[in-house]
């Protein structure tokens, strides 16, 4: 077994939701009157911890607005959450790792209320041992989660595979001496995620287990 513990990004890695936090996004800044960023800009910001990443999407807003805008986020988010479906194949997959011996983790951009929601919705935690969120411990791309995660099973960064749709999470891996694997049908485009020197890029699901399956 190469890699002991594989760490999963939650957003458009295992859940189809970039869609639908892009629309909420620019739904909040609507609300507020606010610039609203482009579908690019907004899906760019995925992955950041939500403080982070209104402030990237919306650079103009005022320290007054940006609370009222975090809020009108969640608002909207939080209304249509239960509706959202896991990648197909995911949680076979992450079944399937699990009963291989593998330890699988969450280092996520969601808020530790919002994980644990989706969680319990898709009756999955018993499946990962340890989740990190940036309300938590430091937001990528800082390596705090992969660090805190290694120290916490006893799982040297070596034996650590990172899987994430965003350069945040390749660069949270690099800053922490992880492999990582890029999935392309995500948040970020396949060009940007390569210059983050992934181990690979995957296009869909079957496609990772398939690697997974002989790499890991």
């Amino acid at each position: 077994m190469k890699y002991e513990l594989i760490v999963w990004d939650w957003d458009g890695t295992l859940m189809d939701s970039t869609p639908t936090i892009v629309r909420c996004i620019q739904e909040s800044c609507r609300d507020l009157n606010l610039p609203v960023p482009n579908d690019s800009m907004a899906s760019h910001v995925i992955g950041l911890g939500i403080q982070e990443a209104l402030r990237r999407a919306v650079p103009t807003v005022t320290v007054e607005d940006h609370p009222k805008l975090v809020d009108r986020f969640r608002f909207h988010y939080l209304s249509i959450d239960h509706e959202l479906n896991l990648f197909e194949g995911a949680k076979d997959l992450l079944f399937s790792l699990k009963d291989k011996g593998h330890l699988l983790a969450v280092a996520t951009g969601k808020s530790r209320k919002g994980l644990d929601r989706s969680l319990g919705f898709h009756g999955l935690q018993e499946v990962f041992v340890d989740s990190r969120t940036p309300d938590e411990t430091f937001a990528k791309p800082h390596p705090g989660m992969l660090l805190e995660l290694s120290e916490a099973l006893m799982v040297p960064m070596e034996k650590i595979l990172m899987i994430g749709d965003t350069t945040h999470d390749l660069l949270m891996a690099n800053n922490a001496g992880a492999d990582a694997v890029a999935v392309t049908y995500g948040a970020h485009p396949i060009d940007v995620l390569r210059t983050e020197n992934p181990r690979t890029c995957c296009a869909n699901v079957k496609e990772l287990a398939e690697w997974l399956a002989e790499h890991a």
